[in-house]
């Protein structure tokens, strides 16, 4: 039978016995995960453009229609008939770890939590401007209702932590987003403080300010003329910017109380920011380079281990250039420390995986899959650079050695003995009663090899807990070996 038969790619979840309907989309499906990312887009627009459409739109009373009413249609069918729908027939992971396939109970859970805020969200208000029907504040209002998404977003954001690029980005893109409601908030106030034609303030607004330097002052009692919407956004968002990541440059000020208290709140909401956003920026980016950090680290330790004990030009070069190539292969993670912690019942299951292509041997075709599991926490992996040794005439041999790439050479006393590639296996004919089995010639590499060994140790005390497969492989093992090492056999 073949034990390493490919396992599904996601858990099952205590699955077997539930009860499954049709047309039920499972949560971790791959289709699920690229829904949930247009999902994030449209809402990111729709946090965007709602605040936008609230406070500037929704005070130009020349704007019945606007050029973005297709796209938001469209993110409202995008809310309404698919991710509505596709809600009501999603799986999802209950209290007890259970994965609920059944169509009652997913319509169920949907409702109680998230369906109410989703059908708020998904209201038909743009279908307003398709019509040509005059909107007033109070719609545009109701729509902030939407933002209501982001909920949904920051409870999605842990599955994605692990992706330090994703959530950097994320962060950043919270931040912009930040910013551009704060900027809309600003415009409201300066507007505000123009309408109210207070005798004392109308004339010192910011946005009078800003129409008086761009040349487009405002006239008849403040209700014609004045910089663009275009010119007055960016620069409420070049304030905002400039208050949350510093204390502001002074071209566009706050000049009456309502300004100068919001621009408080800006500077206050700014020092909170950089203590969220910015400090996890700064634990994120290093994370990204804690392995290139771990990399120089090692390397120095190794480059001052070499100074203090005054070891010589061959054998410096020679440390160096293995650990930089085993740093290549394995990226300096040690396999054995990282799952030494984990139970035998799952490691058993990793190293089989990990060291599928030595037990696909002929040689460990009669073993049970107990047999197979117990010796793959006995295989380690091993790595030997071109000119190195891997074993010295005369040395006790601890391992039997299976190359999975490379080329290396058998020699004795200078003579070239055999060549061994990619697939030979290296070691020893065998005995259960033996002690030490030492070498009869050297192995060198030739080329840069990797090796798997299955140390003997552990590989005598296998055979001891499955006798009825010691005979076994101790008779074929003579026939598979590549190159016999025992002292005393005589090679072909």
């Amino acid at each position: 039978q073949n034990v390493f038969v490919d396992k599904p790619a996601f858990p099952e979840y205590k699955v077997s016995d539930a009860k499954k309907s049709k047309f039920i989309l499972l949560h971790f499906s791959t289709f699920k995960a690229g829904w949930d990312w247009l999902i994030l887009l449209a809402t990111f627009y729709v946090a965007v453009t709602v605040p936008y459409n609230v406070c500037f739109i929704g005070h130009d009373e020349l704007s019945t229609t606007r050029s973005t009413t297709v796209s938001d249609i469209a993110v409202e069918i995008l809310f309404i008939i698919a991710d509505i729908i596709l809600n009501f027939r999603t799986t999802y992971v209950s209290k007890s770890g259970q994965v609920i396939f059944e169509a009652r109970s997913i319509c169920i859970h949907y409702v109680t939590t998230w369906f109410i805020i989703d059908l708020i969200a998904a209201l038909p208000f743009d279908l307003l401007y398709a019509f040509n029907v005059t909107v007033v504040s109070l719609v545009h209002l109701l729509k902030t209702v939407r933002l209501l998404r982001l909920l949904r977003l920051l409870q999605k954001l842990d599955r994605y932590s692990q992706h330090s690029t994703i959530v950097l980005t994320l962060l950043m893109s919270m931040f912009a987003l930040l910013a551009h409601w704060m900027a809309c908030i600003w415009y409201v106030i300066g507007k505000r403080e123009m309408e109210q034609n207070n005798p004392l303030t109308w004339d010192i607004g910011w946005l009078h300010e800003l129409g008086k330097r761009i040349e487009s002052p405002y006239y008849e009692n403040n209700t014609l003329g004045g910089p663009s919407i275009r010119s007055a956004y960016i620069a409420a968002l070049y304030f905002t910017l400039s208050s949350l990541t510093s204390v502001g440059f002074g071209n566009v000020s706050a000049n009456t109380d309502a300004e100068k208290i919001f621009s408080i709140c800006t500077m206050l909401i700014g020092a909170l920011m950089h203590a969220l956003v910015f400090g996890n920026v700064t634990a994120i980016i290093q994370r990204m380079y804690s392995r290139w950090s771990l990399y120089h680290t090692r390397t120095k330790d190794l480059k001052d281990f070499i100074r203090v004990h005054h070891l010589p030009q061959q054998l410096k070069q020679r440390m160096l250039e293995y650990f930089q190539t085993t740093w290549s292969v394995n990226n300096g993670i040690d396999s054995n420390e990282l799952l030494k912690d984990f139970p035998d019942e799952l490691r058993s299951d990793i190293t089989m995986h990990l060291n599928k292509e030595i037990l696909q041997l002929s040689l460990f075709e009669c073993a049970s899959r107990g047999c197979l599991r117990s010796l793959s926490l006995h295989i380690k992996t091993s790595f030997c650079a071109p000119g190195e040794y891997l074993l010295r005439q005369g040395d006790a041999l601890q391992a039997i050695y299976f190359v999975c790439s490379g080329s290396m050479e058998v020699l004795k006393d200078s003579t070239v003995l055999a060549i061994l590639g990619k697939g030979d296996l290296i070691g020893a004919n065998l005995s259960i009663r033996d002690q030490v089995i030492k070498t009869n010639a050297d192995v060198k590499a030739l080329t840069y090899c990797d090796l798997q060994c299955i140390i003997l140790k552990g590989l005598f005390e296998v055979l001891d807990l499955y006798p009825e497969y010691a005979h076994k492989f101790v008779e074929d093992i003579q026939h598979d070996l590549t190159y016999n090492l025992r002292e005393g056999h005589e090679s072909d």
